[in-house]
């Protein structure tokens, strides 16, 4: 049974990152929008097919960098708008780990939206900055700065494994 599902799963995987490399510059986007959103998605996959497949490399991080940013926004609403109760509730982050951010975050400020882009920690940071009722612009900044280097550090690693082979 595990292994049905496994492969049903890994199946559909594959058929929504092909769904989104048919689309090009608008997959790219989307699939980065999810992936930088609550939702789990990996748009690495997408940038790195669709550079492999001879679209331009810039634009590729830039929409990828854009996508990823909104995406990452919508964590910070849910802070911003959302009640603690909610977060604990529905995102499964607990009060101690908001509160132990929060410490962390205070005086930083904003400029904390660099590290969004880190996986597993990037979304509560996102959420906290939006409890925090950190500066939008200064955040929204932070934010894409931070994502356009990992998808560029991304690309470099990629571009550099590649050539190995």
């Amino acid at each position: 049974m595990k292994g049905r599902l496994a492969n049903t799963l890994y199946g559909f995987m594959e058929g929504v990152i092909e769904f989104f490399i048919e689309w090009g510059y608008v997959g790219i986007f989307l699939s980065a929008f999810l992936a930088g959103s609550i939702l789990p998605f990996s748009s690495e996959l997408v940038v790195v097919a669709l550079v492999q497949a001879g679209l331009s490399p810039l634009w590729c991080v830039v929409w990828a960098t854009a996508g990823n940013t909104l995406g990452g926004l919508t964590c910070y609403l849910i802070g911003r708008l959302g009640k603690t109760e909610w977060i604990e509730r529905y995102l499964r982050i607990s009060r101690e780990h908001l509160d132990r951010a929060e410490r962390f975050m205070k005086g930083k400020g904003a400029f904390m939206a660099l590290f969004v882009a880190l996986p597993y920690i990037g979304d509560a940071i996102a959420v906290v900055l939006g409890l925090m009722r950190s500066n939008i612009w200064i955040t929204t900044s932070a934010m894409a700065v931070g994502k356009g280097l990992r998808y560029v550090a991304l690309l470099y690693a990629a571009e550099g494994l590649i050539s190995l082979f």
